[in-house]
């Protein structure tokens, strides 16, 4: 037996119960309907405790939930120079030419309450822009710069929409921006995800561990 049914069950029992209680005060065999109370409250209680039990472990699992944003592929050109292609969930592909030793995805989230993510509302996300970014502090101070938007400014945008009247939406908790950055290098492919918590990005193949692995 599931848990959710094992909910049930505890719940229909304690019904009888309290049924069998009333029956029993009509009749006036007091004894029995406190009994019948007392177990049908005792009932109630443990079905209650495991249905927040359930409650939490649900909401952990939406909060653990992990989303496709994107996949990340690059070639080098030259010396800080690569040329990047961004594949979105949907299939569109973009195609950048980054500079630098790493690049970077900017995005802005739209959070919920866990109340929220229990009924099944997942974190609304916007990816913002990628960029370059070179490792070394003198390098990002002096060398040129590239970045790119990912959120065409012409497209019906839900989640600027909802970011308007987020005020007046329950379960509404957070807005804030989140960004991720990995090593670039020849042949690397990452996999970029959003969660509850923002995004983060994992290597997709052998040339990606290994510049993860070179990383310094």
């Amino acid at each position: 037996m599931t848990f959710p049914a094992s909910i049930l069950v505890l719940g229909l029992i304690a019904l009888l119960f309290l049924i069998a209680a009333v029956r029993n005060l009509r009749r006036r065999r007091l004894g029995r309907a406190a009994l019948g109370a007392l177990t049908a409250l005792a009932m109630l209680s443990i079905a209650a405790g495991a249905f927040a039990v359930a409650a939490s472990l649900e909401s952990y699992r939406q909060l653990a939930a992990e989303r496709s944003a994107g996949r990340l592929e690059f070639t080098r050109i030259g010396y800080h120079q690569y040329n990047g292609v961004f594949t979105s969930p949907s299939g569109e592909r973009s195609d950048f030419a980054l500079r630098g030793d790493e690049w970077q995805v900017d995005a802005r989230i739209l959070k919920w309450r866990p109340l929220a993510n229990l009924l099944g509302v997942d974190a609304l996300y916007r990816l913002e822009r990628i960029s370059g970014r070179y490792t070394s502090v003198a390098d990002e101070r002096d060398q040129p710069h590239t970045a790119y938007p990912l959120n065409p400014p012409d497209r019906i945008d839900l989640w600027a929409l909802l970011h308007r009247v987020r005020s007046f939406i329950p379960g509404f908790d957070a807005l804030y921006g989140s960004a991720t950055y990995l090593p670039m290098a020849d042949g690397a492919v990452y996999d970029i995800w959003i969660s509850q918590s923002g995004l983060l990005a994992r290597p997709g193949n052998a040339a990606a561990r290994a510049a993860i692995d070179a990383w310094h």
